[in-house]
């Protein structure tokens, strides 16, 4: 179990009615407003897939994936997913999506070997959308420009919840910062990861940390990331590596930084085989979605994920996302925040 977080002296500013409504309003709003920034279609999303093709997404390589056997495939299984990062990239080239336009789906998935607490759960919804780009789009730039046009959608629904719920003041700021997570390190070398991106977010509200799954010049990554979707080992500016990133805002309801958003440029031929090879990889090369990109028949694209849950909780002012989400917790934990005003669905 991850530590749980107490706020002192939390009260819930709305109660389970407006709550609710409130998650209804926030979803609804914030996913028309995703698509009209980023030209995103709807398309509907598996909620598992065959084991064995390399569709799943890895995260880190080290959680496991829940399987089933599949009846009337004989030895077949399949795996819930735990994103979708690999299955857009295939959707749009089914789909033929033409540079500059892109999907978006409702994605739920169960990550079972998840550490419970106020920002992790069993269960886990987000907005997974995929774009397709040009080769002169895989640039540190244009990752910004969509991070912007991102967090630009954020803020807007942040003023629609403030006027639909005036006891919520506003809380985003105006502009997003950027920093390379080489950067971030050197700022401040001697705390962790998670310490460096507190100390940071807390400094400038919202943070994009670009360059996450490459391993700095201590010789460590900031965080991992699987080796076969985002480009992390590309160089982009100030000779450092990496086309992704991740999306942080801080929170003073639990006074820590809460991730909103990973995502990136992905992987073309060259980086995948690169990354596979630095991460001892490379047997995937075999597998369906990795013979389908080394054979030039899926497009090159810009995708992430959008935690829903998390969204709302911070829109929402809560701080648990047991608060907005129903799924499993341990009963000390439940009891723990019911004791400090956070009644878990």
């Amino acid at each position: 179990m991850s530590y749980l977080i107490k706020p002192a002296n939390y009260r819930p500013l709305l109660d389970l009615k407006q709550t609710e409504q409130g998650i209804k309003l926030i979803k609804e709003f914030f996913q028309q407003n995703l698509s009209t920034e980023l030209r995103l279609r709807r398309v509907t999303a598996p909620l598992f897939v065959l084991q064995g093709m390399g569709i799943n997404d890895d995260l880190s390589g080290v959680e496991r994936a829940v399987t089933f056997p599949i009846k009337d495939l004989g030895d077949a299984k399949a795996e819930v997913v735990h994103s979708l990062a690999k299955w857009k990239r295939l959707t749009l080239a089914d789909y033929e999506i033409e540079p500059g336009y892109g999907i978006y789906t409702d994605m739920n998935a169960i990550r079972a070997d998840e550490k419970l607490g106020n920002l992790h759960s069993l269960y886990v919804d987000q907005w997974d959308w995929e774009r397709v780009i040009t080769p002169e789009d895989r640039t540190v730039a244009f990752l910004k420009e969509i991070v912007g046009r991102i967090y630009a959608a954020m803020l807007r629904t942040e003023f629609m919840v403030c006027e639909t719920y005036p006891q919520i003041t506003p809380f985003l700021p105006e502009k997003i910062f950027f920093i390379h997570s080489e950067e971030l390190r050197q700022l401040y070398p001697d705390l962790t990861a998670k310490e460096r991106e507190d100390r940071i977010t807390r400094e400038h509200g919202a943070v994009f940390i670009i360059g996450i799954g490459a391993k700095l010049a201590d010789g460590k990554e900031h965080d991992l990331r699987a080796p076969d979707y985002d480009d992390y080992s590309t160089m982009g500016e100030n000779g450092l590596p990496g086309l992704n990133g991740d999306l942080l805002i801080w929170d003073s309801v639990i006074d820590r930084a809460v991730e909103l958003s990973s995502m990136g440029i992905r992987v073309d031929k060259k980086a995948l085989l690169h990354q596979l090879e630095i991460s001892g990889k490379q047997e995937r090369k075999e597998l369906y979605f990795h013979r389908r990109l080394l054979d030039g028949t899926l497009p090159l694209s810009i995708g992430g994920g959008i935690g829903q849950s998390r969204l709302c909780m911070v829109y929402l002012r809560k701080a648990h996302i047991g608060e907005i989400q129903a799924s499993i917790w341990p009963e000390e934990m439940r009891r723990e925040c019911a004791g400090h005003n956070m009644p878990l669905i």
